[in-house]
């Protein structure tokens, strides 16, 4: 059967309540989303997105390759000469589409509950799929404050490395976090003035962790960190701020502006400034990996039912719980019901079922511009009343990540849980 394709849709740009309510009735509280493909341009993309060989530069080849996909994303991607709607998730109905953004906007709390709207006004947070051929350059996402002074917002991240996705580790499976203890500020200060002279040395500051597939890591803002080339998903805060501290990756220049973009236009030149926007306690931490890295810790010991249910991101920072995430695993020929606190996003990562009566599907190779059945947002009220997930295969597991918004689930592990 021929895979229908976003020309076959019609966009719609006004109101949209109404469509959104009939779905909602038809599926049982969920949006069916469209891929959202987001490139880069100083970036080399992974090949493991699943995203056809010949659409990785299907924006262009001046606007980078495709090395990330979005998952229920009212986020603009802060890229130059970005498309309009670059960042922002579709809903699909029927034979139309419109942003999740739109939806939100018109549906508020019905969509994504009560508390969240009443605080924000909005879906504060995304996930994404970010793969890349080797490591991408040593750098910090802004906190709030600092975001703010650019009318902004601030940037916590975490990161999980599905086991679905890497069945190659690419270039540099390692990630640079963080800076040595005993680390000065004039060192810092001193790559800084080297940027254009080559390597300014920032790596050398540094300490390299070795990823693993199925693991993950909670980084908090201000932290340098220099991701590498596993697959990674990425669920964090609704914003697309950062600083590149380090000048040149594999023989690629990062240019000046990568690192100031976000700091005031009057401070783009001031090293101080610059340095100051950094953790320092945070990044000098002696138990920097006892204090960030994540195992899955199983929600409940229903292995003996056809699922199981894991934390794979949890904890929080600063006391605040910005996000959480979930991976479900449902056996083949299995059913079950799962309820959750609040509204998330969903991406299946392997297998086929389905959840509630929407089809869920795992492609194996997906065109540009081509809609899949493997994303979903669901609603807070059906994440509630349970969703239903049932494995239609005979053979393969059925795989689903699922991440949730701030201060959902109380009840999440802390960092560290999972050694105890």
């Amino acid at each position: 059967m021929k895979a229908q394709t976003v020309q076959e849709l019609t966009t719609i740009n006004g109101p949209v309540k109404g469509m959104v309510e009939a779905a909602l009735e038809e599926t049982g509280g969920l949006l069916r989303l469209a891929p959202c493909w987001v490139p880069r341009s100083f970036l080399q993309p992974g090949k493991r997105l699943k995203l056809h060989p010949d659409d990785l530069y299907a924006y262009g080849l001046n606007r980078g390759g495709i090395d990330e996909r979005w998952f229920a994303s009212t986020t603009p991607a802060a890229n130059d000469n970005r498309e309009p709607d670059e960042g922002l998730s579709y809903v699909v109905a029927g034979k139309e589409r419109f942003t999740l953004q739109q939806a939100v906007d018109e549906c508020g709390a019905t969509l994504i509950g009560e508390a969240i709207w009443n605080k924000y006004s909005k879906w504060p947070v995304y996930s994404k799929f970010f793969d890349n051929m080797g490591p991408i350059p040593h750098h910090m996402h802004q906190n709030a404050e600092q975001a703010a002074l650019v009318g902004q917002e601030g940037k916590p991240e975490s990161y999980y490395f599905p086991p679905q996705h890497n069945n190659v580790g690419n270039n540099f499976p390692y990630t640079f976090m963080g800076l040595e203890p005993g680390t000065s500020r004039e060192q810092v200060r001193r790559c800084l003035e080297n940027w254009n002279r080559g390597d300014n040395g920032i790596l050398d500051l540094s300490r390299a962790y070795r990823l693993k597939p199925g693991t993950g890591w909670l980084i908090d803002p201000c932290l340098l960190h220099a991701p590498g080339s596993l697959c990674t998903y990425e669920p964090q805060w609704g914003s697309d701020v950062f600083g590149m501290y380090q000048s040149l990756v594999e023989g690629r220049e990062v240019p000046w502006d990568l690192l100031v973009k976000d700091m005031p236009k009057d401070k783009h030149r001031d090293l101080d400034f610059i340095v100051d926007q950094l953790d320092w306690e945070g990044n000098t931490d002696p138990h920097f990996k006892e204090n960030h890295y994540l195992e899955p810790i199983p929600v409940a010991d229903t292995a003996s039912q056809g699922y199981v249910d894991r934390w794979i991101v949890y904890g929080r920072i600063k006391g605040f719980q910005f996000f959480t995430a979930k991976e479900l695993t449902v056996d083949p020929g299995q059913k079950c019901t799962i309820r959750d606190n609040g509204a998330y996003g969903l991406i299946v990562t392997q297998g086929q079922g389905k959840m509630n009566n929407l089809t869920l599907d795992c492609p194996k190779l997906i065109r540009f511009n081509q809609l899949t059945q493997d994303e979903v947002f669901a609603t807070e009220s059906a994440a509630k009343a349970g969703v239903t997930f049932e494995n239609t295969s005979t053979t393969d597991p059925l795989v689903v990540l699922r991440y949730f918004g701030p201060e959902v689930n109380p009840e999440a592990p802390e960092v560290g849980a999972y050694a105890r």
